[in-house]
């Protein structure tokens, strides 16, 4: 179940604010009564008028997308720069990504225009594992990367435990490529973590999201979630990542 204002916007009708005010003036129907308040819910079954005209709704899409660095994580930006959806010219529908990675940090974000879809999976209650691969300053010591693994007091609060693996180390440049599977999504929450323990970040991938990779894949590439895998992203967040 959606919120009508939303249902309204993703069905491209107008912004999330002017369906907002439609249903406060009466011009909203649901199955065939006038709707005034602005919290109802409605599903997939109900029939939802606007003006007199029915609603279509929007077949939804699930993508997937190896995002560059200077890329936003949005579907539009104030200053004008790159977001992940020019990336989609040829999606009609109206996506927008499902949590972020920050502007200066690669790899694999999803996009939709599914909402229910994309609450699951930004929930933290649903504990959806993300995979990160960082190239570090300095070679952390075997206390530094369990302090990681047990949680890192950060200014919002303790992180909760990491999953943990120095994957090699370069003593000649003093630098460390370290894997970290997190399943929160804090604003540039591995960055800090890093920081936290001294050893700041000088490159940052996401390699995966659940069980999905960027095989395949080159800077800028995407394609489309198959049904099974989006059935699967479902299934692991509601059910749990154990």
């Amino acid at each position: 179940m959606e919120r009508l204002q939303k249902v309204i916007a993703h069905a491209g009708v107008a912004s999330r604010r002017k369906a907002e005010q439609l249903i406060v003036e009466g011009k909203v129907k649901v199955n065939g009564k006038v709707v005034k308040e602005l919290g109802i819910k409605v599903t997939d079954q109900d029939r939802v008028e606007v003006e007199g005209v029915p609603l279509e709704r929007e077949e939804p899409v699930y993508l997937l997308l190896y995002k560059p660095t200077g890329v936003i994580s949005a579907a539009k930006d104030d200053k004008s720069r790159k977001v992940v959806t020019d990336f989609f010219p040829y999606i009609k529908q109206r996506i927008y990504p499902i949590g972020r990675l920050d502007y200066d940090t690669s790899g694999l974000i999803l996009l939709t225009n599914d909402g229910e879809f994309a609450n699951i999976l930004m929930h933290p209650r649903y504990e959806v594992e993300k995979t990160y691969v960082a190239k570090i300053k300095g070679i952390p010591l075997r206390e530094k990367v369990r302090q990681l693994e047990k949680g890192v007091h950060l200014e919002d609060g303790k992180t909760a435990p990491a999953k943990v693996k120095v994957l090699s180390v370069d003593k000649k440049k003093q630098t460390c490529i370290i894997e970290l599977k997190i399943h929160e999504g804090r604003n540039r929450q591995v960055r800090r973590m890093l920081e936290a323990i001294g050893h700041p970040v000088q490159k940052l991938k996401r390699e995966q999201y659940a069980f999905l990779d960027l095989k395949g894949l080159a800077t800028g590439d995407s394609r489309e979630l198959s049904p099974h895998e989006v059935k699967q992203l479902r299934a692991l967040a509601l059910h749990g990542n154990k």
